[in-house]
Formats: structure tokens, C-alpha cells, sequence
């Protein structure tokens, strides 16, 4: 089965206090035991470490400490998927068309993505903005 990781599992798996840690580090086992090949938007790169360095917790993570994360995490989990031109361009169209605006555009591309590489289902603790933004979706949305 093709899963396609939201940058909300990756934030969990992440941080050992995070309530969603063990159902996010439990998924991520089974992608790095070959239950399940694990794919992820290479926007999440980015947004995982935007997230990891401006969590309010003490003491921060760090610039490299978000990076260590990002490749046990990310890179040594799953293949990176990235999206074309002509691409964002119809992710654009399909927000306009649906009056989709505002911060659920990040989402949209990691749904695109999904689209794209014609995975199973997205792993995410988000379901809420991926069913608005993709009403009639072609994959699963796992609620982990």
C-alpha cells in the first residue's frame, strides 16, 4: 500500500511529549519495516522544520536539531515527492474553483502531491482541511 505522510505525523513522531508520539512513531515502523511504502511531499520538509524550530517549548529545537529530526524521521522513512509547474498551477484552479483560501493552501499541495503520485491513502491527525480540500478524493485519508 502507497501512503503519502502529512507533516503532522512527522511533528508527532518527533516530539516524545507530543500526545500523538506513539501512534505516529508506530506508523512510521511499519513504512520503515516495508508494511507500507511511505511517501512524502517535499513541501513537508519544510514544514516540519518551520514547525520543530517555532515550538513553544524550552529549550528550542534547534536549526540542526530539526535537521537530525527531518532525516530520521523523513528521509530515511520515505521517498520524496515533489510537484511540477504545470502542477501548482491546477492546485491553484482547484482552490480558486472551490473558494479554498488561506492557510489550508499548504495542505492542499500535500493533497495534490497525493494525487499525483496516486497513493492509497494520506496518514494525517488533520482530516478536517483534507476532506474540505479534496472533497471527492481519489485515496484514503487515515486518521492516525
Amino acid at each position: 500500500m502507497k501512503v503519502l505522510v502529512d507533516t503532522s505525523v512527522f511533528v508527532a513522531a518527533s516530539l516524545n511529549f507530543h500526545q500523538d508520539h506513539t501512534r505516529a512513531t508506530t506508523f512510521l515502523h511499519k513504512i520503515r519495516t516495508g508494511n507500507i511504502e511511505g511517501f512524502v511531499a517535499a513541501h513537508s520538509l519544510v514544514e516540519t522544520y518551520a514547525t520543530l524550530t517555532r515550538m513553544p517549548i524550552r529549550p528550542r529545537i534547534t536549526a540542526s536539531g530539526a535537521s537530525h529530526l527531518i532525516k530520521r524521521n523523513i528521509l530515511d522513512v520515505c521517498k520524496i515527492v515533489t510537484l511540477s509547474q504545470d502542477d501548482y498551477l491546477q492546485l491553484i484552479e482547484h482552490l480558486v474553483s472551490n473558494e479554498l483560501v488561506g492557510g489550508v493552501s499548504y495542505d492542499a499541495i500535500i493533497g495534490f502531491t497525493a494525487v499525483k503520485e496516486a497513493v492509497d491513502a494520506i496518514a494525517t491527525f488533520n482530516t478536517q482541511d483534507f476532506q474540505r480540500i479534496f472533497p471527492l478524493m481519489p485515496f484514503t485519508i487515515y486518521n492516525l
